[in-house]
């Protein structure tokens, strides 16, 4: 359903997207912020998903090449050490935030974000320096904690696995001081639970149903295509 598209920030930098279109009545823009692993096949197919329920999906490389192809695989275990390297050059998605803007400013009204373990991190970036969202979901951001005195400009949801090994549940608790007044949901799970490498069914489907009724408060009702 989808396609391969090329943008650009504001400074002229290009990058590749994902790009889906919905099928039906329009519910808004979702941007969807890949892993580590880059915009996999996981991530184009839940951008065509979310597609199908009425959002026009944009799902960026956050900090590969434009010519940079997608990864065939969902995971590359070889790759991970490089990839890992890259996403804290970044700053884990701070400096992959000129191209989540660009994204929010390609889609019409309402816009939300949602974004998984490097992206679930600038998801949270997202909602407190991004212009023009309505709402963000971020699900198991492995470096939130070192962000957590970010403040939020939109509804925003977090997502974490109680087995997680990689966030502990003392990061989580952090967080959760922090912000008393958001919604940090604590789920049955690893890490990775709605990707395929780490995918626990009933956490992924109520974390999925949390995000969408999210979204659905912040204005992604159905209307005219």
């Amino acid at each position: 359903m989808g396609d391969h598209i090329a943008l650009a920030t504001r400074d002229g930098a290009p990058f590749s997207a994902w790009h889906a279109l919905p099928q039906d009545a329009r519910r808004g823009g979702l941007v969807i912020l890949h892993a580590i692993w880059g915009v996999t096949p996981h991530i184009r197919e839940l951008s065509d998903t979310l597609a199908e329920q009425g959002y026009e999906v944009i799902a960026p490389a956050l900090f590969d090449a434009a010519d940079a192809p997608f990864p065939d695989a969902n995971t590359e275990p070889a790759m991970l050490d490089q990839r890992m390297a890259m996403g804290k050059t970044t700053g884990w998605g701070l400096s992959a935030l000129p191209r989540v803007q660009t994204c929010i400013e390609a889609l019409d009204g309402p816009v939300f974000a949602m974004g998984f373990c490097y992206g679930g991190t600038t998801a949270w970036l997202a909602a407190a320096r991004c212009e023009g969202l309505s709402g963000v979901s971020a699900f198991y951001g492995g470096d939130i904690v070192q962000y957590a005195d970010e403040v939020p400009k939109v509804p925003t949801a977090l997502h974490f696995g109680k087995s997680d090994p990689m966030i502990p549940l003392a990061d989580v608790e952090s967080i959760k001081t922090a912000h008393p007044d958001l919604p940090v949901w604590l789920y049955d799970a690893g890490h990775a639970f709605v990707a395929p490498n780490g995918y626990h069914a009933d956490s992924a489907r109520l974390a999925m149903l949390r995000t969408l009724q999210l979204f659905q408060r912040g204005g992604g009702n159905r209307g005219e295509v």
